[in-house]
């Protein structure tokens, strides 16, 4: 993606991989596994990660669910939930990751969800708003961030900014245990 070094320079990531190198690796050691599902971002986050050698050992897959009906059919959505809130809304992208981990059967799982534009947009929810979620061992977590750009330009600076943030979790999530 483009925009790589200067995302990792906000997330103060330093390295000679790229951000998506670094996630897979990072999964490889802990021996964990990764899972998507995407709707505004059509399989971008997917094929950033599958990009990578070497990441069939922590890919586990993912679901483009452009539709509320595979939203709602594959990922387990509830139709009500959908109706009342909207599929870009904080309680669909976060049923849409604990669907990706449960149904790829991982350790970790991101989302997406947003208005990439050009159209789509309103008042309450403008072109560029993306919602995220990253359902992890110890729960889900959602967050939202309005871009600005073209539709694509939208798009690739979502899937930066999820796999940053799953970055950053995933190192902050200790797998040690303390014994005193």
């Amino acid at each position: 993606m483009q925009n790589n070094e200067e995302y990792n320079k906000a997330i103060n990531f330093s390295s000679t991989e790229s951000l998506a190198e670094a996630l897979v690796h990072l999964l490889q050691e802990r021996k964990e596994t990764f899972g998507c599902a995407e709707s505004c971002t059509g399989g971008m986050v997917a094929s950033e990660i599958v990009g990578i050698a070497g990441s069939s050992t922590i890919f586990n897959g993912g679901i483009v669910s452009y539709s509320n009906e595979i939203k709602h059919r594959v990922l387990g959505v509830p139709a009500e939930i959908l109706e009342t809130y909207g599929a870009v809304s904080e309680e669909v992208v976060a049923r849409m990751a604990e669907g990706a981990k449960r149904v790829l059967q991982t350790d970790w799982a991101v989302a997406t969800s947003g208005i990439a534009g050009p159209g789509g947009g309103t008042s309450e929810k403008p072109v560029g708003l993306v919602w995220f979620a990253i359902a992890s061992p110890n729960g889900t977590e959602m967050f939202k961030k309005i871009f600005k750009g073209k539709r694509n330009e939208i798009r690739e600076q979502s899937v930066l900014y999820i796999l940053g943030k799953l970055f950053t979790k995933i190192t902050q999530t200790s797998t040690c245990t303390f014994v005193q």
